[in-house]
């Protein structure tokens, strides 16, 4: 990704503010039941100690009752403000986590590509564990502030019963969260790099999983694995590494905390043994010192937490901030259908020029394949039209003038490797659920046998990426969704190198039956698609060298002949 300018502000800071500000009201609440359980737990051993000092003093049944109901009422208030505080704040975290997570799926499923250097895979952890992490600093403030609650109750009773009792536990204090608030530092840094570390894994994993076929056919599989063996064991290391700095961090706060129950115990011992203090302060004393070992165990804890959102935030902010990689105009493509490439040069294209008029169809017949994939990256817009050299104009408008969502309504660019989801046959084919002409879609792209094949028909279940379903199938189904779409003007793209030649005869008729008098470009070397196309154009060295019928080229063009033969 590119480098931000230093003087915008920093975006993970800018999520943050954004998560805190919305959830005020939650927080609040939170707050105010936490701080209620915090003083009220403190209030426990100070209430011991006050009923150790006047029941010693009236020593009455009267007084014993009025203390025991007294306990009753804090431990109520404890229970009551721990179980509603929670719930506040939890509800309040699970719905800022949610509200990040579709954001971030939002930036990767918009139309326009963003300019971020992601995998798909690191995307996912962004918008799951970075999103829950992020989300998590709408308990941490309200805990912070509820455990400086307890820590001022307890200061400010100690002070009470003598000042220098009262001033340890400031000092004290201060000086843990200083030793703790520059460990943290390095957890935050730490944990940003784990994240990246297991993101990175996880893209590899599921390249793997994308590829796992082709990789067993050509024997490639082991070297595959060895590589995400490597990248998973960067991610283990680092994140032994995080755990051992937290280790050391949770170690750290554990002792310094027990130091200061020690000194705060002692030193009210030796105030008692002076005299300068009765035996109930010593009780309140010597319980506060226990009792407050939990909220400043957690007080000690929050900075961590705090960075471990700020990482978080700063990685959501990878993909909520990334510029678009065009900007797209406002005009619409004129009804009819034509599609003009007017001199692209981009990759392997070097000056690719043609016309596919309204209601024709084209194939195309690329004798280098990779020019085929950069011709089809450009009508898909995925890439902007600044980075490559002249024109494409769709309806007789140039697409950098076109707003991205009248592109895709009126052209559609179905990859060779178009993806299939979890759901199933009728939701693969149609995704909005429009109720769109599927039954044509699955005739013209022959997947009447895997309909027919299963006795749920179309509402048969696919797993993840078709994952029940062979190479062939996956591939139809890709083809009948773009089928059913109906676009003015449909690009395919290599529609069936998974299919045996007596199918793609079938399909080849069947498309062009289908899409008669629809604007219809088609990449491909099938012999039978080529036969089925109105003309055919020549794409090599990235420019259209010949143009005419399949049968034509295949009498009087002896390179195409041998390119495209089977």
């Amino acid at each position: 990704m590119k480098t931000p300018d230093t003087e915008r502000p920093r975006p993970g800071a800018a999520i943050l503010r954004t998560a805190l500000r919305r959830n005020v009201g939650a927080m609040i609440a939170g707050t105010v039941l936490m701080g209620l359980y915090q003083a009220a737990e403190t209030a426990f051993p100070i209430a011991l100690g006050l009923i150790v000092e006047h029941t010693m003093q009236d020593r009455s049944l009267g007084s014993l009752a009025i203390s025991i109901g007294s306990l009753a009422v804090i431990i109520t208030t404890v229970s009551l403000s721990w179980r509603f505080g929670m719930r506040v704040l939890q509800k309040a975290n699970t719905t800022e986590a949610h509200r990040w997570r579709v954001r971030v799926a939002a930036c990767g499923l918009q139309p326009v590509a963003r300019d971020v250097d992601l995998k798909s895979g690191e995307i996912l952890t962004i918008a799951t564990e970075d999103a829950d992490q992020t989300a998590d600093i709408i308990e941490v403030v309200p805990l912070l502030i509820s455990s400086l609650v307890a820590v001022a109750v307890a200061a400010v009773a100690l002070s009470l019963a003598d000042l220098r009792l009262g001033l340890l536990v400031i000092v004290g204090t201060v000086a843990i969260l200083s030793v703790l608030a520059v460990m943290s530092k390095r957890i935050g840094a730490s944990t940003q790099e784990q994240q990246a570390r297991v993101a990175r894994a996880g893209a590899k994993v599921a390249d793997l999983i994308i590829g796992l076929r082709p990789l067993h056919g050509f024997g490639g599989n082991h070297a595959a694995f060895g590589s995400y063996r490597r990248v998973s064991t960067d991610a283990k290391r680092q994140a032994i590494t995080v755990a051992r700095v937290n280790g050391v961090y949770a170690g750290t706060a554990l002792a310094l905390n027990a130091v200061l129950a020690a000194a705060v115990s002692l030193t009210a011992g030796w105030l008692a043994f002076e005299g300068r203090i009765t035996i109930g302060e010593l009780v309140m004393a010597v319980g506060l010192a226990q009792f407050i070992m939990e909220p400043l165990k957690m007080f000690s804890e929050m900075p961590k937490y705090v960075m471990i959102a700020r990482a978080s935030a700063e990685r959501m902010a990878l993909v909520l901030t990334a510029r678009p990689v065009t900007t797209p105009g406002p005009e619409r493509p004129v009804p009819g259908g034509e599609l003009e490439v007017d001199g692209v040069r981009h990759g392997t294209l070097q000056g690719a020029k043609f016309t596919v008029t309204a209601g024709e169809f084209v194939a195309i017949a690329a004798y280098q394949p990779r020019a085929a994939a950069d011709l089809a990256a450009v009508l898909a817009v995925n890439v902007a039209p600044h980075a490559y050299e002249g024109v494409v104009r769709v309806g007789g408008r140039e697409i950098a003038d076109l707003s991205i969502e009248s592109v895709r309504e009126h052209l559609l660019v179905n990859p060779y490797d178009g993806e299939i989801f979890a759901g199933t046959l009728r939701t693969n084919i149609d995704p909005s659920g429009t109720g769109r002409a599927i039954e044509a879609a699955v005739e013209a792209s022959m997947l009447t046998d895997v309909v027919a094949l299963h006795r749920e028909g179309l509402d048969y279940a696919i797993r993840d990426r078709g994952a029940n379903l062979s190479g062939g199938q996956r591939q139809r189904l890709s083809l009948a969704r773009a089928l059913a779409a109906d676009a003015e003007v449909l690009v395919l793209h290599d529609p069936t190198t998974a299919v045996d030649a007596v199918t793609e005869q079938l399909i080849a008729r069947n498309v062009a039956k289908l899409r008669r008098g629809r604007t219809t470009l088609v990449l491909t070397s099938s012999p039978a698609l080529l036969d089925a196309a109105d003309r055919v154009l020549v794409l090599d060295e990235g420019v259209i060298t010949a143009e005419d019928t399949h049968r034509n080229l295949l009498a009087g063009d002896e390179a195409y002949c041998r390119a495209v033969a089977r």
